[in-house]
């Protein structure tokens, strides 16, 4: 009953590939979850090879398919992918707007029951289909159903709860107001309860001003 974790590769230029593959290291890991890859079998051979590290894949059609105790590699990428680290590149974005739309393709058919994002060069993946400030509000768009997405930063002792991303410090202020505040909130209550266990959440509400004596 391990769940299947969906986890897109990122930008074949940058870290995505090698933290997936050096997390993978570890046989353990394979006890938490059923990991679904989702990028190229060329550059995660390709990365492989230059971290020289030891992690085995499987490749596979599809998450249907995808096998227990094992790192599974749904291929998204047709073309012939060059990997240049630390390059911004448009083929680079592409490929990882494929792995982010299979991902997404594939959660909606219950293949899979969650989406993990390794790092995107956000000008490299944008294009007339991803026109987005990043992951968040793409998945609002592809998976909200009309809801407003939150993005919560956390780690054992809190979770943190943003009212606006990707915004200017200069325009925050002029951004807030009472309902949306509100909304998060709400938002952040109900998630709490169903995402964490937390049968009454006690939620802080933090000053724009770090001084808050207004």
């Amino acid at each position: 009953n391990r769940i299947k974790i969906g986890i897109t590769a990122g930008d074949v230029n940058g870290v995505g590939y090698e933290i997936i593959l050096k997390a993978f290291e570890d046989a353990g890991m394979l006890e938490l979850c059923t990991p679904v890859l989702y990028g190229s079998p060329k550059v995660a051979a390709y990365h492989r090879k230059a971290m020289e590290l030891t992690t085995n894949f499987s490749i596979v059609d599809s998450a249907e398919t995808a096998q227990p105790e094992r790192l599974n590699l749904v291929n998204c990428n047709d073309d012939e992918v060059k990997v240049e680290f630390g390059t911004v590149s448009e083929e680079a974005g592409k490929a990882a707007f494929q792995a982010l739309e299979r991902a997404v393709e594939e959660y909606r058919k219950g293949f899979i029951d969650a989406i993990v994002t390794a790092p995107v060069c956000k000008s490299a993946i944008r294009s007339d289909k991803f026109q987005f400030p990043g992951h968040t509000e793409y998945f609002e768009h592809e998976l909200g159903e009309g809801a407003k997405a939150l993005m919560i930063l956390m780690n054992k002792f809190m979770r943190v709860a943003l009212v606006t991303v990707h915004e200017p410090i200069d325009r925050v202020a002029s951004l807030l107001g009472k309902d949306m505040i509100k909304e998060r909130i709400s938002t952040l209550d109900n998630s709490l309860k169903r995402d964490f266990c937390i049968e009454i959440p006690r939620i802080a509400v933090l000053a724009l001003n770090p001084h808050a004596g207004e």
